[in-house]
């Protein structure tokens, strides 16, 4: 190795030990006297700020100190927080210096929780016993309270009525209305693998339609999508904008759109029994080095004080005070205690029809699926749409169709697939086979 080259590799290991610090380093600076807790979450701005003001703020109140809180930055969405927490875990077995982990759904807390990488904590029975320990099927805490729901998120289609009305196109209900050919172009929705939300969407229509049937509407949805973008507020901001006509949701960003926009103009639909409302959890991370000040956080969110953040319109009594968050809370009794003061237009405690959902399903297929969806549809999307531009243009005959959405694996071998997909150099050579596969299958249909 020559001296040049010697000196250049030093100088690297040198900048990512000097970076490290400033990767991590805290959203509001402590003081002396404050304590300092820290948090991995992929909660937008808002939220975090809304929760770092109030908190600190109970907790002073509470026992005569402040807390600086630290949002950790991975630098991506919750499939990234996922790996990046299992990664440090492997080389920090007893702890990675992250108090908790808020946020991301419910499907990310399961291995964890299997791993036995998250801290069980029983919450004062005062708070646990409002909180329903199911949602229809769907668990909202976890039995051996190991994680819990902070709020809940529904899944749905955010729409612009003006655009559709100039389209000519009907305002959709079901996930399959997006399959539709009339959409091409006009849809949008985020990258499973750059964002949680629009992960659980379609695993919700896997599990809503079945696994053929579900992968056929996927693919046929997404040739109508104008691009992926990489959260989840993205599309219903375009959408609102005029930008697409329809997107993949979760319910706080249509309702924002909606509050800005106007009822008039922008919609949102949860299919009936095809969706789900599903909780976005919080839990305390292994070996935490804030113990005590991780479990006053989770009793402060899982609180009446915390709870009212989630549903309170902006500057009401109790409420967020820089933004409305329009989140839906755990505890059913605000329901009734907040109306006339909140955006949100939905109990998903006195909702029907939702999904018999198995977060267990999602939960064991949730890297690979989001591989799957990658190598299929989103890193082959030029190509997917030129097929289904084709196959449209020959009228849509069953056979270009059904080949156009045929599934190249059964359910059962991508499940035990997905048992082994830890296994890099088999992840690696699956994923650049589907690629290949897709890529030649689109070509060829393109061309006929």
């Amino acid at each position: 190795m020559s001296r040049k080259t010697l000196l250049t590799l030093l100088f690297i290991a040198l900048g990512a030990t000097l970076a490290l610090p400033f990767a991590m380093k805290p959203d509001t600076e402590s003081t002396a006297g404050e304590l300092k807790l820290t948090l991995i979450s992929p909660h937008h701005e808002g939220i975090q700020k809304e929760f770092r003001q109030a908190f600190s703020r109970w907790h002073r109140e509470q026992y005569g100190q402040s807390v600086a809180m630290e949002f950790v930055d991975p630098g991506g969405g919750t499939s990234v927080i996922l790996k990046f927490i299992k990664a440090r875990y492997q080389d920090l077995p007893n702890g990675i210096g992250i108090d908790v982990f808020f946020g991301g759904g419910t499907e990310p807390y399961i291995p964890l929780a299997e791993a036995g990488l998250l801290e069980p904590y029983p919450l004062p029975p005062a708070i646990l016993n409002r909180i329903p320990q199911k949602l229809a099927a769907v668990e909202v805490y976890d039995p051996r309270f190991r994680w819990y729901g902070a709020a809940m998120s529904g899944f749905g289609i955010v729409f612009n009525k003006v655009v559709l009305g100039k389209l000519g196109l009907p305002e959709p209900k079901q996930w399959e209305d997006l399959a539709n050919p009339a959409y091409f172009s006009w849809l949008g929705g985020p990258d499973p693998r750059q964002s949680g939300s629009g992960h659980m969407v379609y695993e919700i229509i896997l599990q809503a339609h079945g696994w053929e049937e579900g992968m056929s509407v996927i693919s046929r949805m997404s040739a109508n999508f104008r691009s992926f973008s990489k959260s989840g507020s993205v599309a219903p901001k375009a959408c609102a904008a005029g930008d697409i006509a329809c997107g993949l949701a979760i319910d706080i960003y249509a309702w924002a759109q909606i509050d800005a926009v106007g009822e008039d103009k922008i919609g949102f639909c949860i299919p009936d029994g095809k969706s789900v409302i599903n909780p976005d959890a919080i839990a305390i991370l292994k070996g935490a080095s804030n113990m005590e000040l991780a479990q006053r956080f989770v009793t402060f969110v899982m609180s009446e004080p915390g709870q009212l953040l989630w549903i309170l319109r902006k500057g009401e009594p109790g409420g967020p005070e820089n933004e409305t968050l329009n989140r839906l809370p755990v505890l059913p009794d605000l329901y009734e205690t907040t109306a006339g003061r909140t955006s949100v237009k939905l109990n998903p405690f006195k909702s029907t029809g939702t999904l018999a959902y198995s977060a267990e399903t999602g939960s064991a297929r949730y890297r690979i699926l989001n591989d799957y969806l990658g190598a299929a549809i989103i890193d082959v999307h030029p190509e997917l749409c030129a097929a289904w531009q084709n196959v449209i243009k020959k009228g849509m005959p069953k056979e270009m169709v059904a080949e156009l959405t045929r599934v190249p694996i059964s359910e059962a071998d991508f499940m035990a697939l997905a048992a082994k997909w830890e296994e890099t150099e088999l992840r690696d050579r699956q994923i650049n086979e589907w690629l290949n596969h897709f890529r030649d299958r689109y070509k060829r249909l393109a061309a006929q």
